[in-house]
């Protein structure tokens, strides 16, 4: 079979594992603060979560046996078009008509690119001070974005979008690294498999170190960017990853798009579609956000407040009923007014459409 079909089945099995992953993850960070990690890792679900993405790890890898990076690496955007719908579908809602203009705009993208990256198996790998040397390069990197200080989780334990996004960057980043550094794995092993190559080396033993270290900061760092939702930090991550990875092909890996100026031209339209795909699937609405029921059930207890709030100015207006003219009369206004509101706040619950069968109640009037 041509190694370019293997490496594509391996490359979409794994974005199919990876949006699975990310979808749990993101209702994991949903029930808490993002920098709880400690209460995750007694969490089966997080754990779960590991796998799906180990399993993904795996699959990449292996499309990496067979394909050039510039090629396995844009096939994870597919990430964010599976996990789309799932997430939608865990939700309890449907998938938006924006929604599906991003998968298509993503899959149209990712068509354009496919034609001018694909070539033959990767031969060149990165020499032990190149792989040190952007392991350095990339930490101070990561540092930047996750540093103290520039971002504060929101309201009900939500990260704010900026940290998310930045986490999401570092994320991306991190996973882009360790998958070219897997590929010079992957490729040394190989080779230690002929005669007379040693069976480690110093180069493929720090190489796999830091393939671990940064697939598991990967990880990490997405956790706590899906503290603030699941679109736009996916979108981040998603489009920071193949970018990160395509440019250590290109400028260490000495790895070339196909075509010539033509395919150059192609593979930055199909980049700006798949951007464009990748804006709008980063806008789908939040787990719970939008739905009808969580609408009329805050409307709901907002009526039952009222109505406690009119049953206490009853009490009052019996209260003073042997007070002053004025003040009775005050008392009973203020009655009227509440009654009024409740009953337009409880048309309001109705959705467009229904019946207004609110039932009318007889508005005090003064004496």
């Amino acid at each position: 079979m041509n190694p370019t079909v293997i490496a594509v089945a391996l490359a979409l099995a794994s974005a199919v594992a990876y949006a699975t992953a990310a979808v749990a993850q993101e209702r994991l960070a949903a029930g808490g603060r993002p920098d709880r990690m400690p209460r995750l890792l007694l969490r089966g679900a997080w754990w779960g979560a590991v796998g799906l993405n180990s399993t993904g790890a795996l699959l990449h890898v292996a499309a990496l046996r067979y394909g050039p990076l510039t090629l396995v690496q844009p096939l994870g955007a597919l990430t964010l078009v599976a996990a789309v719908p799932l997430g939608a579908r865990l939700a309890g809602r449907r998938v938006v008509r924006d929604e599906w203009r991003g998968v298509v705009l993503a899959l149209l993208g990712l068509g354009a690119l496919l034609p001018v990256t694909a070539g033959e198996t990767p031969r060149e790998t990165l020499s032990l001070p190149e792989a040190v040397g952007l392991a350095a390069v990339v930490l101070a990197f990561i540092g930047l974005c996750v540093r103290p200080g520039r971002g504060t989780p929101g309201r009900r334990g939500r990260g704010t979008p900026g940290r998310g996004l930045r986490f999401a960057t570092a994320s991306g980043v991190a996973s882009g690294v360790a998958s070219a550094l897997t590929q010079t794995l992957t490729v040394a092993l190989a080779d230690s498999r002929a005669p007379g190559a040693a069976l480690v080396s110093w180069r493929t033993a720090v190489v796999a170190v830091l393939v671990a270290a940064f697939a598991v900061s990967g990880l990490l760092l997405s956790q706590s960017a899906y503290g603030s939702g699941l679109g736009a930090p996916l979108a981040t991550l998603t489009l920071a990853n193949p970018v990160a990875a395509a440019a250590i092909g290109i400028v260490l890996l000495d790895e070339r798009f196909r075509g010539g100026p033509g395919g150059w031209a192609l593979a930055a339209a199909g980049a700006a579609a798949a951007a464009r795909g990748v804006v709008l699937l980063s806008r789908a609405p939040q787990a719970g956000a939008g739905v009808r029921g969580d609408t009329v059930a805050v409307r709901e207890s907002a009526v039952r407040e009222a109505a406690v709030a009119v049953r206490e100015t009853a009490v009052r207006g019996v209260a003073v009923a042997v007070a002053e003219p004025a003040v009775r009369e005050t008392v009973v206004r203020q009655a009227a007014l509440e009654t009024v509101v409740r009953q337009a706040t409880a048309r309001e619950a109705l959705a467009p459409g229904e019946p207004a069968a609110v039932p009318r109640e007889p508005v005090p009037t003064p004496p």
